[in-house]
């Protein structure tokens, strides 16, 4: 096989990967999986709970869209974690921004930033993640030097 789990998602007919991404109130990363596009995201992101659990007490409510919140959300409950579903509210049409879920797709916009993110260019899922990490800490080395700077 060339291009390693590489798999086409039914609901919006795109052929490749996903993401899950563990981010921070601020936005920065702290663990990322990569993973076939045809897996639901909730028993996917599964393996997150023990990077989410390596924080210890610090952690105490996950936030996430309806996906995770049946088999991710109870994974959490099983640890003594809180799961919020965040989602704009049904009285509303449109396009309506919420701010929990903006972190998270505000942290995705940064790392389009880099060509090797853009488009899925790597063999593995494990060079994925790496670049997924070295494009974050990229972010945050200029967050820093700005600061410095002023």
């Amino acid at each position: 096989m060339i291009w390693e789990y590489r798999e086409l998602d039914a609901h919006k007919l795109v052929n490749g990967r996903k993401r899950q991404l563990l981010v921070d109130t601020g936005g920065r990363l702290w663990a990322a999986q990569v993973h076939a596009a045809n897996a639901s995201d909730g028993p996917v992101a599964k393996p997150l709970v023990s990077d989410i659990l390596w924080y210890g007490e610090r952690v105490e409510t996950v936030f996430g869209d309806g996906g995770y919140g049946g088999e991710f959300a109870k994974e959490l409950a099983n640890w003594g974690v809180d799961f919020e579903r965040v989602s704009r509210p049904e009285s509303t049409h449109g396009l309506v921004p919420v701010a929990k879920r903006r972190v998270v797709e505000r942290s995705i916009a940064w790392t389009n930033f880099f060509r090797r993110i853009v488009k899925d260019y790597e063999f593995t899922l494990s060079s994925s993640v790496a670049w997924l990490l070295l494009g974050n800490t990229q972010i945050m080395l200029q967050r820093i030097d700005r600061k410095s700077k002023i």
